[in-house]
């Protein structure tokens, strides 16, 4: 360090702010450096999700920890900036304490991070679910949290220490075809067959409807599309049609298209509809 002093003559501010500025710049070309070497190491990968979660994790990691040794080292180096460390530091227990609890969360957030890497619960591009209010795409994990793009293009920043305690549903993890339960209510006198033609039909002109019936399956399953009758009460008939589709994100869209062209059939062919039946008692006094 005195060598470097020495050398540098790190005595004024304008001689300091060029070494610090020379420091930062070596610490970028340095992290720029093993950031192509990760790349060029995670082409090897099989899945592109996995790899592309990988990559954007260590990205952030490097970054992060480059540039802390960074600061640390101006600081070393630097006699004003390490005198003045030196200062703050000597004998500073309770400081120590502060800081250590202070980071705790930070600390928490990191190894959750890095947990979530390893096991991969989900990854970069993946739809997942927390709860109703917590829905979306992964778009991000950083060193301390997860950023989740929903539906509205809002962004929902969720700290990896709480992400990693909490049950997700995974729409994508491993096969992203996804079984849509589609209900339709049918009045007491209503043709069950007819009904159960006109879904599957409507079912199939949808795009994003698949086929994800096996080989033997095919062979003893004539219908596509599985239609069962659920509940039959006082007021309709609950039948559920079994449609799979391709990709989860068009499941919302293939439900409501299926809504609606098979409420239209069934106002043109005259499908009977549940009508609320309704009990007036007159009580005399």
């Amino acid at each position: 360090m005195k060598l470097v002093n020495e050398i540098l003559k790190l005595d004024t501010a304008w001689n300091i702010s060029i070494y610090i500025v020379v420091v930062l710049l070596v610490s970028w070309g340095v992290s720029r450096l093993i950031r192509l070497i990760i790349v060029s190491y995670l082409k090897k990968s099989k899945s592109e999700k996995y790899k592309k979660t990988s990559l954007q994790f260590l990205k952030n990691s490097i970054k992060f920890f480059v540039v802390l040794l960074a600061i640390l080292f101006i600081i070393i180096t630097v006699p004003v900036f390490k005198n003045k460390a030196a200062f703050i530091f000597s004998g500073a227990g309770i400081l120590a304490a502060i800081i250590g609890f202070a980071a705790q969360a930070a600390i928490s957030n990191l190894i959750a991070g890095v947990f979530i890497v390893i096991f991969k619960p989900f990854r970069v591009g993946d739809y997942i679910k927390l709860d109703d209010s917590r829905i979306g795409i992964v778009e991000d994990i950083t060193l301390r949290h997860t950023v989740i793009n929903n539906f509205e293009n809002k962004r929902l920043i969720i700290p990896n220490s709480i992400i990693s305690t909490e049950s997700v549903l995974n729409h994508t993890i491993e096969d992203s075809h996804i079984l849509s339960f589609n209900n339709f209510k049918l009045g007491l006198f209503a043709d069950i067959d007819l009904a159960k033609q006109i879904i599957e039909e409507e079912a199939l002109k949808l795009d994003g409807v698949i086929d994800y019936r096996t080989p033997t399956e095919v062979l003893a399953i004539s219908n596509q599309v599985e239609i069962r009758v659920i509940e039959v009460s006082e007021n309709y008939i609950l039948i559920r049609a079994y449609v799979w589709v391709n990709d989860p994100l068009e499941e919302f869209t293939v439900k409501c298209a299926l809504n609606e062209a098979v409420h239209k059939r069934f106002v043109k062919e005259g499908v009977d509809l549940p009508i609320p039946i309704r009990r007036i008692m007159n009580v005399e006094e």
